[in-house]
């Protein structure tokens, strides 16, 4: 046991205040739930447990703003509102160019590897930035890089817009997923900002409206203007938003500002860590993403650049104990909670994309529906989505826990996932929207309930921002991985179920060329073919599709045993970081 320090005058008031506040509380893990550095200066104090480190250092926050029943300022709303609008967009972009992107590469005399890349540049970039935009925010601040961010985000929206050649809208694109990783990652790190981890909750579960919101809206605008207007309103949409959203940052959100010049901030910034990520996780992440669509997996244009991307994530890996303000601090995966949060946010994001992507094809091909009737088919799951984001936060709210809620979500992911593979030509409209409905509670509810143990389990409120912004990187990751796993299924069963069928017809020869199976769905509808070739094709999409069903559904499975290995931490601290809302 350590030595109790001395009853100077520093220590007596200190102990006067620890008696007198005896709203105190210790987590299940035997953490206190205090943890504020820009507080009173405070002793270590033993407490009791059972196993865990009993030496904490207790901090309690002195400013008024830390009482979570205080009424908030106008401002702190307006600042809120901007972070929905934040959330909206970058939701509304990862899936509004899915319906259109055919009708564009064919008005721009674009190839089928120009459109792959069309649609992936804009996952890439948001990818490869995340972690590094939150490195940059929680060394110079958060004001700077969201500016930098709808800057990219606006900009790229008027290339897309304008664009004579695929070139140019790829690269659009590409400036579209640089303010959107920013856009992305920031709302979540600048909410830990301006709210306690007690109050936390409410609002992640608010969020999780414009996030829905995005995904329900994108395919259907998409399929509107690509067919009613033009497609080029994808990117002028995004220009009255952004400059909202933009003008609420800079009018109302007021954050404390870091006490250290500029000049000392960019030499603290990992600058190694960031040139290593970026490098490693491009290579790492590209040919994933191309594989079995442009290169199959066994081609060295595939192999090579992942070799080369895993060795530089490793190094970049063993770099990141060096330097003072690492992009990944090693301190964020110390704790288990934290670390197994990150893995079941990485399958969270794993199944979460690959069903948004699969969903509505399964619709197209089985259905033989439209992209935009394919679009309102899919809308019960995106419903549910967004309902049981916020019934989960009014739960943690209530409940003040959050392990068996993700256990139970992972339940419902599970089972409504792998019922779909119950669908037929037959299926009633009930059973098509009810599993559905299914596996949207589980999603739903984790959007939400996720960013809550990774912040309740870091040291320092300090780090809370930090690590949303990780998690965020995490989930997205995730989704890309998952969908390149998802693509090799679905390419390598399919090649089995449509090799029996012997030599296609001359509408169909197109599908002896795996790779373009996917583009190849929506002229399903228009082949002139005999009735029973068509639907053994159909078949064959079904099968493979279902396979894709199985596997999310197994990996749903594996996020329901690994989250048993979460612990629930209290929930009731009431601080709030370094950079933290200010009022004027």
């Amino acid at each position: 046991m350590q030595d109790r320090p001395a009853l100077t005058e520093n220590y007596i008031p200190t102990l006067i205040t620890i008696l007198y506040r005896p709203q105190y509380k210790i987590g299940s893990d035997n953490r206190p739930t205090s943890s504020n550095a820009d507080m009173i200066e405070s002793p270590v104090v033993e407490l009791p447990g059972d196993g865990l480190d009993q030496t904490q250092e207790i901090n309690y926050s002195t400013s008024p703003q830390n009482d979570g029943k205080r009424k908030k300022p106008v401002a702190f709303y307006m600042s809120f509102l901007a972070l929905l609008i934040m959330v909206f967009l970058v939701s509304l972009d990862l899936s509004i160019l899915a319906v259109a992107i055919p009708v564009i590469t064919h008005e721009l005399n674009g190839t089928t590897l120009e459109a792959f890349w069309a649609s992936i540049s804009f996952l890439l970039a948001v990818v490869v930035v995340q972690p590094i935009y939150t490195n940059i925010s929680n060394v110079i601040g958060r004001m700077t890089p969201t500016y930098a961010s709808f800057l990219f985000f606006i900009v790229g929206s008027v290339a897309f817009a304008v664009s004579k050649n695929m070139g140019v809208l790829i690269a659009g694109r590409v400036l579209q997923g640089l303010g959107s990783g920013g856009l992305d990652v920031l709302s979540e790190v600048i909410l830990a900002d301006i709210t306690t981890l007690k109050e936390r909750p409410l609002y992640l579960g608010m969020l999780g409206i414009p996030l829905g919101a995005g995904a329900i809206l994108g395919p259907v605008i998409g399929g509107l203007l690509s067919e009613f207007a033009t497609w080029r309103w994808i990117g002028w949409i995004n220009l009255p938003l952004s400059t909202v959203g933009a003008a609420l940052v800079f009018f109302f959100l007021q954050l404390r500002a870091i006490d250290r010049t500029f000049n000392e901030s960019l030499r603290r910034l990992d600058w190694g860590g960031m040139v290593l990520f970026t490098a490693g996780c491009t290579l790492f992440a590209s040919p994933v993403a191309w594989a079995g669509a442009m290169f199959p997996w066994s081609s060295w244009k595939t192999l090579l650049p992942l070799g080369l991307g895993v060795g530089l994530l490793l190094a970049f890996a063993w770099y990141e104990s060096k330097p003072v303000e690492p992009v990944f601090p090693y301190r964020i995966f110390k704790h288990r909670t934290a670390s197994i949060t990150l893995l079941v946010a990485f399958i969270h994001g794993a199944v979460t994309y690959s069903i948004i992507f699969y969903t509505p094809l399964f619709f197209q091909v089985v259905y033989l529906e439209e992209p935009l009737q394919s679009s309102v088919s899919v809308l019960p799951m995106c419903c549910s989505t967004v309902g049981f984001s916020i019934v989960s936060a009014v739960g943690v709210e209530f409940f003040r826990k959050y392990r068996l809620i993700t256990l139970v979500s992972w339940l419902f992911t599970a089972v409504g996932v792998g019922i779909f593979t119950l669908w037929g030509p037959s299926s009633s409209l009930a059973m098509k929207a009810s599993f559905q409905v299914i596996a949207g509670v589980g999603i739903g509810t984790l959007f939400t309930v996720l960013p809550l143990p990774i912040q309740a389990s870091v040291q320092h409120v300090d780090d809370m921002g930090l690590a949303a912004g990780i998690l965020v990187s995490f989930r997205l990751f995730g989704g890309l991985i998952g969908q390149s796993m998802c693509s090799t299924l679905f390419n390598s069963v399919l090649v089995r179920k449509i090799a029996p069928l012997g030599p296609l017809p001359g509408a169909l020869d197109a599908l002896t060329d795996v790779r373009e199976a996917i583009g190849f769905i929506p002229l399903l509808r228009d082949v002139d073919v005999a009735a029973d070739a068509l639907g053994e094709v159909i078949d064959a999409y079904k099968f493979s599709m279902f396979a894709v069903f199985w596997m999310l559904a197994g990996l749903s499975v594996a996020g329901f045993l690994v989250s048993f290995l979460m612990q629930d931490i209290s929930l009731e601290a009431d601080e709030l970081g370094v950079q933290q809302f200010e009022e004027k």
